[in-house]
């Protein structure tokens, strides 16, 4: 074969290239066995959720389950007193499908129902993998499944959507939690409520959480139980698809958080011994269990799984008109040790036999799969190890991915924020960690995700202002604490917001410095609500100064915004200076300054730029943002030649830099 531009383009790859070329035809071999050696295409391939499932087909209903251990199966539910009954029993099929016929009077729409599953040495009543919903009893909190066929379904206005990824900005965010009160938001309040302000402040994409139907709401979705159900503590499936649909007139693309990683252990609700063994979906043994995550391992070498997992893929993409996905826990599914314990510090850290092929074969699957359905599609990876290849092209060698998440910015603000005091803030170490990454990849930069606010750690804003946030957030009170805290939050973010090479990414409520951190109800909060919901009316209340941070946050998307395919425009540093703290770059006529010192401004600051006459666009300084509003931002500034760079076409652009300050200028 020849050589693949994943080692072309990075040399250090060479001595790898038997590992590298080996994980590329096992895929080849898996997809030409799945396919019946291209009978087939693979979209036809992930099409399980068409044939299992309850589906209403003429006048009869019929349910096909996959459950090879079982020697019995039958339906039970509200229509049969949830009694085991002959003439509710399961005939056998081939490859240990299960399938029942009942006519159309049998059932009808919202009774609820399970199997009741029979192997050798015991028996239990399961929610079928396949079913498209699951609701939960308010008194006695039982799950179980929902037959769903209302009269008139909605329908969809725009059937395929084009994302906009020029470049992306994710709003990532969480239907439960996007309320003020304190209770479970739904599919329709953030569809009327949230996606329009989303809209307004400049992003162009949503990531959603916890869509998959999880038992445990504190889980934040990654403990899923039915893969294929719209998680109903929302709303109804048609809510959702509503959601979608008006995301889409407003221009926002959908992405999806999928939880391919693991699931939940539970047994009734989910797949744990869905036909009384342990390895029907899982791996047995030792690998069954994902010990720091209390969960189940997928056994990706199994064709079933497969076939499971990437017509998961594909329903949420045709049924819903997703527009991607964000993978959970690639990490986790890359490496037999899930990536605990390992350094990473080394290329062959990569390929020393410690990586699981059947995983990276299936994720390789899934992104030829979403792109084969929808070639417009995105697909993410959270990633933290640094796999190589992980968001290039299959073609080129890689994975398939779109993009992968840039995981080590969000850890480097946060130790920062813990570990260094202000004056020893080194502008090249911000550098070096908004733009390390692979040239070759696309990487998703943010501050920091749902994960930075989860309770026991603090959002950068709790970590910069703390308590002074209860007492010193109006807009008339002067407070040092909290004047520091919003300069620097606007610093973070837009040193990290424009270094991006693919997107960039904010989790719900963060770009205006939503207080406190997340926490779900739980047994250990009396079942609280208090930390898990959105508190708009903060940056809505024109006397705080939450609204500060909201403004600027719009105005730096828009910024994005104006330049085509910023993304993509090279990133020159320009000038870096650890003593004195202070560093620039450039992108085509967008020239950035940051004075990240605490205490000392800069009078007539010299740096090195493109010759011209240059404006200030942006300014986190600005009166407007929050500021103090020292410097006229109505000046235009001139550069002043030097005979040393005439050769090199550069010129001395001088600046009044004042302390803990950033401006963006545009050459004119």
């Amino acid at each position: 074969m020849k050589p693949l531009s994943l080692i072309k383009n990075d040399p250090w790859l060479t001595p790898y290239q038997i590992a590298i070329e080996g994980r590329y035809q096992q895929v080849l071999e898996k997809e030409a066995h799945l396919t019946k050696e291209g009978s087939m295409t693979l979209s036809e391939f992930a099409s399980g959720y068409l044939y299992f499932g309850l589906h209403r087909v003429g006048d009869c209903w019929v349910l096909r389950e996959w459950a090879p251990n079982a020697t019995a199966l039958y339906l039970i539910g509200t229509f049969n007193g949830w009694q085991k009954k002959e003439e509710f029993k399961f005939t056998r099929l081939y490859g240990g499908a299960w399938e029942i016929i009942l006519p159309d009077k049998a059932l009808k729409h919202e009774d609820l129902y399970k199997l009741w599953v029979e192997w050798n040495g015991g028996a239990g009543e399961r929610i079928p993998a396949w079913c498209r919903r699951v609701v939960q009893d308010e008194q006695t909190k039982i799950f179980s499944a929902q037959i769903w066929n209302p009269k008139k379904s909605y329908t969809f206005k725009i059937e395929r959507f084009k994302p906009k990824t020029d470049p992306l900005l994710i709003y990532e965010c969480h239907i439960g939690m996007a309320t003020s009160e304190e209770r479970i938001g739904t599919y329709n309040e953030f569809r009327t409520n949230v996606l329009p302000r989303i809209a307004q402040e400049g992003y162009n994409a949503i990531q959603v959480m916890a869509i998959q139907e999880h038992p445990y709401y504190a889980s934040f979705g990654y403990h899923v139980s039915s893969f294929f159900a719209a998680s109903s503590r929302f709303g109804t499936p048609d809510d959702l698809k509503h959601l979608i649909d008006d995301a889409h007139t407003l221009g926002l693309a959908v992405i999806m958080d999928i939880v391919h990683s693991h699931a939940v252990k539970n047994e009734v609700e989910g797949l744990g011994r869905f036909d009384g063994t342990e390895y029907q979906y899982f791996h047995a043994g030792s690998r069954r269990e994902h010990l720091a995550w209390d969960s189940l391992c997928f056994d990706y070498g199994k064709n079933e799984v497969i076939h499971f997992l990437l017509s998961n893929c594909k329903f949420w993409l045709e049924e819903y008109k997703f527009d991607g996905f964000r993978f959970d826990g690639v990490t986790s599914m890359l490496y037999y040790s899930h990536g605990l314990g390992e350094a990473f510090s080394h290329y062959a850290d990569y390929y020393n036999g410690h990586q699981d092929g059947d995983a990276i074969t299936y994720l390789t699957l899934a992104n030829k799969l979403v792109h084969e359905v929808n070639p417009n599609a995105i697909t993410i990876a959270e990633e933290v190890s640094g796999m190589p290849g992980l968001a290039v092209p299959f073609d080129e060698g890689g994975y398939g991915f779109n993009y992968r998440m840039a995981m080590n910015i969000p850890d480097f603000w946060i130790k920062l924020l813990k570990e260094k005091k202000d004056e020893d803030w080194h502008p090249s170490a911000i550098w070096w960690e908004t733009t390390n990454r692979r040239s070759d990849e696309k990487t998703i930069s943010y501050a920091e995700s749902h994960d930075q606010a989860l309770v026991g750690d603090k959002t950068i804003i709790f970590r910069l202002i703390d308590s002074a946030m209860y007492w010193h957030m109006r807009k008339d009170d002067h407070n040092l604490v909290v004047e520091r805290g919003v300069a620097l939050h606007k610093m973070i973010r837009l040193v990290t917001a424009t270094t991006i090479n693919g997107g960039y990414l904010n989790f719900m409520g963060n770009e205006f410095g939503h207080p406190e951190w997340i926490d779900f109800p739980r047994e250990g909060n009396g079942w609280s609500y208090k930390y898990a919901r959105r508190q708009w009316d903060l940056v809505d209340n024109p006397d705080l100064k939450y609204q500060y941070l909201g403004d600027f946050d719009k105005a730096m998307l828009a910024l994005i915004h104006e330049v085509k395919d910023f993304q993509e425009l090279p990133l020159t540093k320009v000038w870096d200076s650890d003593g004195d703290q202070v560093l620039a770059y450039s992108r085509k006529d967008l020239f950035f300054i940051f004075n990240f010192n605490p205490t000392h401004s800069f009078t007539d600051y010299g740096v090195l730029a493109t010759p011209g006459e240059y404006e200030v666009v942006l300014n986190t300084d600005a009166v407007r943002f929050g500021g103090f509003g020292i410097s006229d931002d109505t000046v235009h500034h001139f550069t002043q030649p030097d005979p040393l760079y005439k050769k090199a076409e550069k010129e001395w652009l001088k600046l009044y830099l004042p302390a803990r300050t950033a401006m963006v200028l545009r050459k004119k």
